[in-house]
């Protein structure tokens, strides 16, 4: 078989958001912090959390803790971590996938900050499901910046036609689309199974 890579989204695609507007409205909840507040300040920093410029403590920092709180850092953190949830059928499928064909690489290209990559990464057991990964906080490049794709082609070692991309955003979707990957908008399992099973079949 050709060698051939699935490059492949984690958050909307095999997982949840680790910590999309969605966890970040419940930790308002919860907390009982001004959630407008929070989201201005969340902007105005998470891009540099997310490529690896500071830690989620200096994250948190800005965004929660510019001010008392009657909670403590780690109660946050936990809640953030807590968040993560696996969707349905993905993972699973995808790890038969890597185990049955030879040849085939399945790569994942996602942006996260470190700390909550690295939770989600064990939490899920990925490693089973992925060779490698491509992580915004490990490369200092995050979608839908064209570098981190072709990043990921070099460290595959694959041309643009032996591969595929799967986002659950369409903006992540044209960004690859436009340094010449194939790429596909995850939108449900059984849409994108048929897409990696055909591809998979290609000769």
């Amino acid at each position: 078989m050709r060698n051939k890579v699935i490059f492949c989204d984690i958050g909307g695609v095999l997982l949840n958001n680790g910590w999309g507007h969605e966890s970040r409205e419940k930790a308002a909840d919860f907390f009982g912090i001004d959630y407008t507040e929070m989201s201005r300040r969340h902007d105005s920093v998470y891009n540099v959390y997310e490529t690896g410029g500071i830690t989620i403590e200096e994250y948190l920092d800005t965004a929660v803790f510019h001010q008392h709180r009657a909670f403590s850092k780690n109660d946050f953190i936990s809640f953030m971590f807590n968040q993560s949830v696996q969707l349905p059928f993905f993972k699973e499928w995808l790890f038969e996938v890597r185990k049955n064909n030879f040849g085939v690489k399945i790569i994942a290209i996602n942006n996260e900050g470190k700390e909550v990559n690295d939770c989600r990464i064990d939490k899920f057991n990925l490693h089973l499901c992925f060779d490698a990964f491509v992580s915004s906080c490990d490369v200092g490049i995050r979608k839908p910046d064209p570098e981190i794709f072709r990043l990921a082609l070099k460290i595959a070692h694959i041309k643009t036609e032996h591969c595929i991309f799967f986002d659950d955003r369409p903006l992540m979707v044209e960004a690859a689309s436009r340094i010449g990957i194939k790429s596909y908008h995850h939108q449900n399992f059984e849409t994108s199974k048929k897409i990696i099973q055909n591809f998979i079949n290609e000769k």
